[in-house]
């Protein structure tokens, strides 16, 4: 199988609400938008918030979003009335990483990868 793009869908349970949030409060770029739907860019990828869901958010997914600086990401979500679901900590596997929730409830996971992860190792 060969990908050529690809992206996320999420269906919330108020569409103008999440959109609202992934464009204004988390200042998300739109790749896209359409009548039903509005499609974010994710750095390598893309998020699509699309039509209406019942269920919301469920426990087994998480948005990962790598930021440059966590400490500086995490003031300026705070003074946006993001509340911090879990704060930044250094995981076992080097990382650090703090949790923030979309209005549904889905988890986004911050990440900063710490210079002397090897996730920045030039491996020249």
């Amino acid at each position: 199988m060969e990908v050529l793009s690809s992206r996320i869908l999420l269906k919330p349970r108020n569409r103008q609400v999440t959109t609202e949030f992934y464009r204004d409060v988390l200042g998300l770029a739109v790749y896209r938008e359409f009548p039903v739907g509005t499609v974010f860019f994710l750095g390598q990828g893309f998020l699509e918030v699309v039509g209406e869901g019942e269920q919301g958010a469920g426990p087994d997914v998480a948005l990962w979003l790598q930021v440059r600086d966590l400490p500086d990401t995490l003031a300026e979500l705070a003074l946006r009335g993001v509340p911090i679901v879990r704060a930044a900590q250094r995981e076992p596997w080097g990382l650090d990483e703090a949790w923030i929730a979309d209005p549904d409830g889905t988890r986004i996971v911050l990440v900063q990868i710490p210079e002397d992860h090897p996730l920045r190792a030039d491996t020249r």
